[in-house]
């Protein structure tokens, strides 16, 4: 990727704002640089898969293989602000994964005690009456099991350093560590466990009305300027070309076959280049 420094460094700039928010220098100091021991050492995959690009793919298309839960789906559109503030959603969220997964063991857990304490308060039923509550370990299963696998995939796809077998079960094996923190019972410790449960959710899944939204307004609707919106669209079709086809029928998605679905992979490759090149920073001069 050519461009100057100068360039680099606004498109950097303005992605990590965007991510991080206006408190993304403060926090990326503090768990980055406080010394003391961590969850998790350099040379383990949750980093390679958490530090990398594609999490740009992984993450939205999580969003909308999450949603098909409709009592997963009720509580984040009754209480998660995602169309009201959905840049303060992707910021809590981004600063959540890089505190559990970068910073100190004592930052890690007060970042799980807090999104508990949330978790706690959020209570509610469907528009059919079924009841929830977001401390629920099987909604909190299912987010986690969506999640997960949706930023492998797309780590597998699109990422500077795809992992190999050992690795994927390691990095699955990682964020259990996370995911029980946070309440989930007998999370799944390797990619074979990671598809069994996925399956196991499979009966219990379907696109409400809430869920049908959320893809309309995530793929549709994004709340980007103009200029921003073509590359959005790319991410966006390559985040639908992730999900699972069953996921995808259910919300009413298509994906190209083909030659047009080399185009949208080229395409996917190309901006993660781009994105991972804008963020990393250029070396010293001299």
């Amino acid at each position: 990727m050519s461009g100057g420094p100068d360039l680099r460094g606004r498109l950097g700039t303005a992605l990590f704002r965007r991510v991080a928010g206006p408190a993304g220098p403060a926090n990326r100091a503090r768990i980055h640089g406080t010394p003391g021991p961590r969850w998790f050492g350099p040379e383990r995959p949750i980093r390679t898969v958490h530090g990398d690009a594609s999490m740009f793919v992984g993450g939205l298309s999580a969003l909308l293989l999450q949603s098909l839960h409709p009592r997963a789906m009720a509580a984040v559109a009754a209480h998660s602000g995602f169309r009201g503030d959905p840049w303060g959603r992707l910021q809590r969220t981004s600063t959540f994964l890089a505190a559990t997964t970068y910073a100190t063991a004592e930052d890690a857990q007060r970042a799980v005690d807090r999104v508990r304490a949330v978790h706690d308060r959020i209570r509610g039923a469907t528009a059919e009456g079924e009841p929830y509550h977001a401390a629920d370990p099987h909604l909190l299963g299912w987010v986690h099991a969506a999640e997960i696998d949706s930023f492998l995939r797309a780590h597998q796809r699109f990422g500077a350093h795809p992992l190999d077998a050992v690795g994927c079960d390691g990095y699955v094996a990682d964020t259990a560590r996370v995911a029980a923190a946070l309440g989930v019972e007998d999370p799944p410790r390797d990619r074979a466990a990671l598809a069994a449960r996925l399956a196991e959710y499979r009966p219990a899944l379907r696109a409400t009305p809430e869920a049908l939204d959320a893809a309309r307004f995530v793929l549709r609707e994004p709340p980007l300027p103009w200029p921003a919106r073509p590359p959005y669209a790319l991410l966006a079709a390559n985040a639908v070309a992730l999900l699972p086809p069953w996921a995808r029928g259910m919300l009413g998605l298509r994906s190209p076959t083909g030659p047009g679905e080399r185009c949208v992979r080229l395409s996917g490759r190309a901006l993660t280049r781009t994105i991972r090149w804008a963020m990393t920073p250029p070396p010293p001069v001299g």
